[in-house]
């Protein structure tokens, strides 16, 4: 059996909330250990123009961005490791996590920012266009559709939301649900009715995006619909598709071991990034189910390490004062 290596803090994740985290860890001297995970730096890798993240005056590429990050967690003195952690035991102190290469390792603390995924249909065509016309997230990508005309595929509070900002940018904004109601809150279906922009196909799904992909150009230029009833197939102009149906928060390890929102994702203490468990503290996406934006993990990122430090000094003092 290998021997398990003792670090003082583990962070399980790379995105903006990981690297943040292991920066401000690294800069606390507590030797920080980053586990890069299944998607080295997070839900920004698949994402082209960034215009949102302060510091920069033009877009910038979100994998340069994360590339960025990476560096200077690195140069700040953490250690990245490019495995998964496969299991992790939250039953005591110090915590125990074994990687998928086979590595245990047993930590005082750990920061989990293993993010969250945007729900997708599994379309092959929709996987072709995702950051040339597919996305799934208006308040990262509804600038770029001003004055033109999108599609949003959902009928939760999340597409009608996505919907209402859309109006902001898009001339036009249809909404496709395969049902003939909306499971959206009711003010919020007020709200998409009352405006002029808005259009709703009702009993209908997206069938397949239709666009060009060449050497020259990819874009999207319209969406096939299907009617659900009769199966009959139409096409709907659209500059861009937003698929609204919801994320799903990566709490696989440690779902039946902290306590979870009623969305799934990680509880935490108010204005804070404690989870249930003392010594764990949970950041970004896996822990946010209103903002999911790269400045909002960065910030949480930044709050976890902090509260690790805390943590760690007030442990210190309780056991030299045994």
């Amino acid at each position: 059996m290998m021997t398990a290596q003792n670090v003082k803090v583990v962070i399980i994740g790379s995105g903006p909330a990981g690297y943040t985290a292991a920066i401000y860890a690294a800069r606390a001297m507590l030797e920080p250990v980053l586990f890069e995970g299944i998607q080295p730096g997070g839900q920004l890798t698949i994402t082209t123009d960034v215009e949102n993240y302060p510091g920069f005056a033009d877009p910038i590429q979100g994998p340069w961005l994360m590339e960025q990050m990476r560096a200077q967690a690195e140069h700040m003195g953490t250690k990245i490791i490019a495995d998964h952690v496969a299991s992790l035991d939250l039953s005591h102190r110090p915590f125990r996590m074994v990687t998928e290469s086979g590595a245990t390792y047993v930590a005082d603390v750990v920061i989990l920012a293993t993010g969250a995924q945007a729900r997708w249909l599994g379309m092959e065509s929709e996987a072709a266009y995702r950051g040339f016309g597919v996305s799934a997230c208006a308040t990262c990508d509804g600038f770029f559709y001003r004055g033109k005309e999108v599609v949003v595929v959902g009928g939760g509070n999340t597409a009608v939301e996505e919907a209402l900002f859309l109006t902001n940018f898009a001339s036009k904004v249809t909404v496709v649900h395969r049902r003939d109601g909306f499971r959206a809150e009711k003010i919020l279906q007020e709200r998409l009715f009352a405006n002029p922009k808005v259009n709703v196909v009702w009993n209908a799904e997206l069938a397949e995006v239709v666009g060009l992909n060449d050497d020259a150009i990819t874009k999207v230029t319209a969406a096939r619909l299907r009617d659900v009833r009769t199966g009959a197939l139409t096409e709907l102009g659209a500059d861009g598709i937003f698929i609204a149906i919801g994320h799903a928060p990566a709490t696989e390890l440690v779902k039946d071991q902290l306590r979870l929102k009623e969305s799934g994702y990680v509880w935490t203490a108010p204005d804070s990034t404690a989870t249930s468990v003392p010594g764990v503290f949970a950041a970004g996406d896996v822990a946010d189910d209103i903002y999911r934006q790269a400045v909002t993990a960065a910030g949480r990122g930044c709050m976890a390490a902090l509260e690790a430090e805390r943590f760690l000094a007030h442990q210190s003092v309780a056991k030299a004062a045994e």
